[in-house]
């Protein structure tokens, strides 16, 4: 299945001269989102993980759903003040801006074993952030998979060390 098929360019989103890449096309089709769990799934179904970290909030979608399928535990990464009990945060540069994320301070156990999950790599910052926070927890960092990859962006070097899976690669 061509995954690609199932995306949209947003253009001048959310700020001029930006394409924003849509994914509502892929999640509204059965058929595709279950190609793009699977697809991701099977990159891991053998390291052994523990736990999937998905990146708000688009990153839940697809990080939710990759767990079930690994028959592991879930972990949000969330924007500031949306998780309700003691938080590690970190902040870092976005494309275009700045942001902060969090997770649960109990979220993971010393040595587990977690795939960090979005549905977009561009210039890394946020899943790098995420790393982070699962590295503070002393979790280890298995690997990132992606969607999409804008390759033409530097999110791969910002993620230098860490095994980056994409499905979709935009160069």
């Amino acid at each position: 299945m061509n995954l690609s098929a199932y995306l949209r360019d947003v253009k001048d989103f959310p700020k001029p001269g930006i394409v924003f890449k849509d994914i509502t096309p892929l999640l509204q089709s059965p058929a595709a989102m279950d190609e793009t769990v699977r697809q991701i799934v099977g990159r891991f179904q053998h390291d052994k993980i523990d736990k999937v970290a998905g990146i708000e909030s688009r990153g839940f979608i697809f990080g939710a759903l990759v767990a079930r399928e690994l028959g592991v535990g879930f972990l949000p990464v969330r924007k500031p003040g949306k998780l309700p009990w003691r938080t590690q945060s970190v902040n870092y540069m976005l494309e275009y801006g700045s942001g902060t994320l969090e997770i649960h301070e109990d979220a993971i156990t010393k040595g587990e074993r977690v795939i960090v999950v979005d549905d977009l790599l561009a210039t890394g910052g946020t899943a790098r952030a995420a790393c982070e926070l699962v590295e503070r927890l002393n979790g280890k960092v298995i690997g990132c998979a992606f969607v999409i990859e804008l390759a033409f962006l530097p999110g791969r070097k910002k993620l230098t060390g860490q095994r980056v899976e994409s499905l979709i690669r935009i160069d």
